[in-house]
Order: structure tokens, then sequence, then C-alpha cells
């Protein structure tokens, strides 16, 4: 472990980031054409997008002296949902070219920090003092070049207005489904795909006497080890006669491991088969799925 100095802590290390380095060439062009910020391109981690800014001579905004500043910052915000909030930890690296490691800042006992549309960037004001960083036997400028780099690591993320999506699915023929389970059209809610799983002759314990109904995730495989969706829905069976719906709510984390969530035992036949009730009519049944994304979860 690295000396922990104000609220962040140096250390050194001969692993290369995980997520991004960019080499800096004629770094002193920076500074005799007065550059105040210099911009990385972009790279993604953790579904997002992002890049380095660096000042040479310190953040003035600052009043920062005889240091650079370094900042991660988030790019491509405005596709995001409104109120997006997006948690993350992250180390930034420097490479000392004569022996091969890395400088490492990073907050102190792995603090995550909350990125938001008012505040896009996170860093050090004082990354490193311009005079060891010029120094040639410290490594981290030689020839002129320098090289600096990323690891962020997203621990959740959430909309503080998080938009309810409604999906319809019309099923037409329903005597004539044969599939143990039927599926809806994929739809979107919270940059997740989600689909309506209908069992018609019932699942697990409501067998042949229940229809089942779940929410599912339209193709776990996508999700990343260790990562979750926590939503908030409710699946509706229609009354096409006197709009007396039917309706489960619920929320649950979905996963990779746990892609659906719903009700084995939904509506007993005997209830959905009944004329008057309006769940079937002329062999057309409708179900609304209403989801709303709440949250991700992402391990570390």
């Amino acid at each position: 472990m690295g000396d922990e100095i104000d609220g962040f802590t140096r250390s050194v290390s001969e692993a290369p980031p995980t997520h991004y380095t960019v080499k800096i060439q004629s770094f002193s062009l920076l500074l005799k054409n007065s550059v105040e910020k210099y911009e990385s391109g972009d790279f993604e981690a953790g579904g997002y997008k992002w890049k380095l800014v660096l000042y040479p001579a310190g953040n003035k905004s600052k009043n920062v002296k005889e240091h650079i500043s370094v900042y991660l910052a988030m790019e491509n915000t405005s596709s995001l949902q409104h109120g997006w909030e997006v948690y993350a930890v992250f180390r930034l690296f420097l490479l000392d070219q004569n022996k091969g490691n890395f400088l490492i800042l990073q907050d102190a006992m792995g603090i995550e920090r909350r990125f938001h549309r008012l505040k896009l960037e996170w860093g050090f004001d004082e990354f490193i003092p311009i005079k060891a960083f010029n120094d040639a036997s410290n490594g981290f400028l030689l020839e002129d070049t320098c090289v600096f780099g990323a690891e962020v690591f997203v621990s959740k993320e959430r909309s503080t207005d998080a938009p309810s999506i409604k999906h319809v699915w019309r099923i037409d023929n329903f005597s004539k489904l044969r599939s143990e389970c039927c599926d809806s059209q994929v739809f979107n809610s919270g940059d997740q795909k989600w689909k309506i799983q209908l069992y018609p002759t019932g699942r697990r314990h409501g067998t042949g006497t229940h229809l089942a109904m779940y929410l599912a995730l339209a193709d776990s495989t996508t999700l990343t080890p260790g990562s979750k969706i926590y939503a908030e829905f409710t699946v509706r069976l229609l009354d096409q006669v006197q709009a007396r719906h039917i309706a489960g709510k619920a929320n649950f984390w979905f996963s990779a491991s746990n892609p659906e969530s719903g009700w084995a035992r939904y509506v007993s036949f005997a209830y959905f088969n009944n004329p008057g009730n309006g769940c079937l009519v002329k062999d057309v049944c409708s179900v609304e799925a209403e989801v709303t994304v709440h949250g991700v979860s992402n391990a570390l």
C-alpha cells in the first residue's frame, strides 16, 4: 500500500491500467503554446464513456501552483436518463519509463465518487509536482514523452426520475398455443431489453390449474458477471370488457443467474376462461407489462 496524503493514496505497481493508456508526445509544446487543458480521446469502462483531462501547468481555476492536475471526466452524457447518477471508484496512472512501473493515485479507502450532470469530473488538483515530473531520473517525462492511464470501476448507477415503460402484448388464437412457454416481443426499459413470458398450461405448483406469468430479461447473457438490475414492475391481464384488470406487482433484482420474476399461479383457468371476466374475448387476450428500472449494481 502507498502513502496516504490529503485524502488520496499514492502507490506503485508494475501492472498497467486495465482500461486506458494515452501517450503524450512533444509534451513541452503544450506549455510552449500555452495549452491550459489537454483532453485525451474517450474510452469505455463500466458501460460509460470517459476521458482524461490534464492541466500541464496546474488547474488555474483551483489556484493550483507548481503541480500537474489530472482528472477523470464522463463523456457523452446527453443520452443518459434525466436525473442520472453514476458512482465509480477510479485510479489514475503515470508511467515511470525508467523502471517500467506506474505511479498510481486514487482516493483513500477506495472511496467511490458520484458523477452527475453538475459534476462530470473528479480527480487530483496536485497529481504530481511539475519539478518531479520534469526530472528525467524519475522517468515520467523522457524524450518529451509521457504516458498516463486510468482504471474506472462503476459500483452503482441510478436515475432519480426513472421513466416507467409500458408494453402491451396482444395474443391471438390463444386456444391454439402449443408451446410450454410463450414470449412477447422484446421491449426496452432502463437500457435493458425485456420480455413477458406466459405459460398457457401453467408452471411449477400452478401446472394444470393456473396461467403462469413472468417478466424476464430478454438476453441475460449480455450482463457482466455480478451485474444486477433492480426493477419495479407490474404485469396486467387486461379485462377487455369492463377494464377490471388483474395485476401482479413486484420488485426484483434481475441478474444472469436470476433473469425472471413472476407468478406460477397468476390467474386460475376457471377465472380466465369465464366470458364475463373479459380476459379472453374471441380467442384473444392482452397482457401489459409496466417496468421501471431503479438501479443497476455492478461487481467491482
